[in-house]
């Protein structure tokens, strides 16, 4: 079953979502980039608010892949409690370095998960590389978000070679980058573990503005009756 992921940057809006009964609680700040953090005390007190009622997740922010930088931020973000912890994997820099850095931390059942973006031309051989590194998950969003949704991006034969790499691979598997209502029904067949929103989900569909109880309901009703 595919389950809902809505992004929230505050207490208020972790508030809302958890009211409309999404699936995944995703802590982040939009104003920040595509993977903007929070930072760590902010997620600490939305962690304390959710109390255990929803899985939280949190990113770390638009980082290079330097493996020190990516192992420190995510130490930091480990130390809020969330349940997972979100890192991008953008071009450049050492990706095998990184993984092997942060496999001592999956060693130690931390539960991380990659983002690959589908308008960096990913390399989906990185998968098989996550699940050798100990990683729960990973999925597939957009960098910019101005070129439009995934199933704008990325074509169909890849978005399906993508979800069935990250299921061979037995990992926690997500759909996300500028998802509209419409999508939906053209990315459910792919039975993903979760759909991820954001823009979808605010007032005049703006990622960096006010979430909208009404559009909220909307996406999770279009899931749940597929």
């Amino acid at each position: 079953m595919t389950g809902m992921l809505a992004s929230v940057n505050s207490e208020t809006e972790a508030s809302l979502v958890l009211d409309t009964n999404v699936d995944i609680i995703d802590l982040k700040q939009p104003a920040r980039g595509a993977l903007g953090a929070l930072d760590t005390d902010s997620v600490k007190k939305i962690v304390a608010r959710v109390d255990g009622r929803k899985p939280v997740s949190a990113t770390i922010g638009d980082l290079p892949m330097q493996a020190d930088l990516v192992f420190n931020a995510v130490t930091a973000m480990a130390e809020t409690g969330v349940d997972y912890i979100k890192i991008g994997f953008f071009p450049g820099g050492d990706w095998p370095g990184t993984l092997e850095k942060l496999s001592v931390l999956t060693r130690q059942n931390l539960a991380l998960v990659a983002v690959l973006f589908a308008d960096s031309q990913p390399d989906f051989d990185v998968i098989p590389m996550l699940g050798s590194a100990g990683f729960t998950g990973v999925m597939l969003d957009t960098m910019d978000k101005q070129k439009g949704s995934l199933t704008q991006v990325m074509a169909k034969p890849a978005i399906e070679q993508f979800v069935r790499q990250a299921k061979t691979r037995q990992l926690l598997c997500g759909l996300a980058g500028s998802l509209r209502l419409e999508d939906i029904l053209e990315l459910m067949p792919y039975q993903t573990d979760y759909l991820g929103f954001r823009g979808a989900l605010c007032e005049q569909h703006n990622r960096t503005g006010q979430l909208s109880r009404e559009a909220i309901m909307q996406i999770k009703q279009a899931i749940a009756t597929y």
